[in-house]
């Protein structure tokens, strides 16, 4: 009889914006982990946002993924399991960032990239004798991965299900981001041919490359556009505002098929982008790069953290207003939050700012540590304030009425956005 293995995905608490969000794409963890499982053994994937856990299922082992703000439901799923005699490992990012407090909870604990060490894990698992802790400081070769298992995904839940990696890591290194801190200071790439080649066994037309930063080598950017336009496939996916410096580059993407990019604006203040570790910004020159974007036929998901130590106490109707007047086809607010393992997590922990580490509520909708130039309550207050205003009726229309081929991407995103803001 074949061993039966469990790799769960905790829910997002209920409390969370992305507890009620409409819309949701499948986790690339999840069904990479099950393709690095040996094919002799029976995987099974729960996204628990989209499906509940049957704790009476028996699998032989569990392997539970964690983002920082899942954890407290990752810990419990883990307890309910081992109470059942059932042996769990835990990995992802929070537990990388957290292996000591991840261990309570576990019977082992992957400390880094799953692609090297999750084959170790499943051979000990086999062989009866279960690490406390696997961890490697190799970085994994992104090349000749095994395809993900979208097959294992529940069909009907996601709003689209190709989501796929070219890149891994970024060249950037900003003091509130988790990425350079998991993946270390490393961009690494996958052969192009490769990932064309895991694009042309995919149905459907519609892709999400999940990269951090799809430009962050403009040589490989335009090896990958280039390979895509016979494809006629549309994507989205995150990049930075330098594309919109070089026309060639932008081209290529609107060609090879981009509807839209998740930019990181930040803030409006220069002084606040220099201290966040993004000098490379420049205040001056975002409608430019936004029009840019825009006359190429590319949408704008913007993205801007309040909660900066020099954010003026305008900062929210200014923002609102900046994303009205430039178009934005959505926008994603966020409160800073000093993620385990970041920067800013060291740097507020040392000036004794951090009020708690309550994890669920570090989901960048939840004030969790002290604030200069205004109290928690008012950060708090100001952050939901914008969010109604900036998927109201009036901004809405404002910022989708020319938004041309990518209305059918972005409009159900401001949609699903404004009945969660309600």
């Amino acid at each position: 009889m074949s061993r039966k293995i469990l790799i769960i995905m905790p829910r997002w608490s209920e409390k969370s914006l992305w507890g009620v969000m409409g819309i949701r794409f499948p986790y690339l963890s999840l069904t990479t982990l099950a393709a690095l499982t040996p094919p002799d053994m029976e995987v099974r994937i729960i996204d628990e946002n989209v499906e509940a856990i049957d704790f009476d299922s028996r699998p032989d082992l569990v392997g539970i993924s964690l983002l920082t703000p899942l954890a407290p439901r990752g810990y419990e799923i883990a307890d309910q399991f081992r109470l059942r005699g059932v042996p769990v490992v835990v990995g992802g990012v929070h537990a990388t960032m957290m292996p000591e407090e991840a261990e309570e909870h576990a019977d082992a604990v992957v400390i880094g990239e799953g692609e090297i060490l999750w084959p170790e894990v499943v051979a000990d698992f086999i062989q009866g004798g279960l690490k406390r802790y696997y961890l490697t400081d190799r970085r994994a070769p992104l090349n000749a991965l095994p395809l993900p298992r979208r097959d294992l995904l529940r069909q009907g839940a996601y709003l689209f299900q190709n989501t796929l990696q070219t890149t891994r890591g970024c060249p950037n290194d900003c003091d509130f981001c988790s990425v350079t801190t998991f993946y270390g200071n490393t961009y690494r790439f996958r052969p192009v041919a490769e990932v064309l080649r895991e694009i042309g066994g995919l149905k459907g037309n519609l892709l999400f490359f999940v990269d951090d930063n799809i430009i962050g080598s403009r040589a490989y950017a335009r090896e990958l556009f280039e390979g895509l336009k016979p494809l006629k496939k549309r994507w989205v996916s995150q990049a930075t505002l330098n594309i919109s410096r070089e026309k060639e580059l932008l081209t290529l993407a609107r060609d090879s098929g981009c509807l839209g990019l998740f930019v990181g604006f930040e803030s409006l203040t220069q002084e606040i982008l220099n201290d966040l570790g993004k000098p490379f910004y420049r205040v001056a020159q975002y409608e430019t790069a936004i029009r840019r974007l825009h006359d190429h036929g590319i949408g704008i998901q913007g993205s801007f953290i309040f909660g900066n130590d020099h954010d003026p106490p305008d900062v929210f109707s200014r923002v609102v207003r900046f994303c009205d007047q430039n178009r934005l086809e959505a926008v994603l607010f966020s409160l800073l939050t000093p993620f385990p393992g970041t920067r800013i997590f060291h740097q507020l922990l040392k000036e004794n700012r951090i009020l708690h580490f309550d994890w669920e509520k570090y989901d960048m909708n939840h004030v969790v540590f002290r604030p200069r130039g205004m109290e928690p309550a008012a950060l708090e207050k100001g952050f939901f304030e914008a969010y109604k205003k900036v998927y109201s009726s009036t901004s809405l229309l404002k910022r989708l009425i020319q938004s041309g081929k990518s209305l059918f991407l972005f409009g159900p995103m401001n949609l699903s956005m404004r009945r969660a803001w309600k």
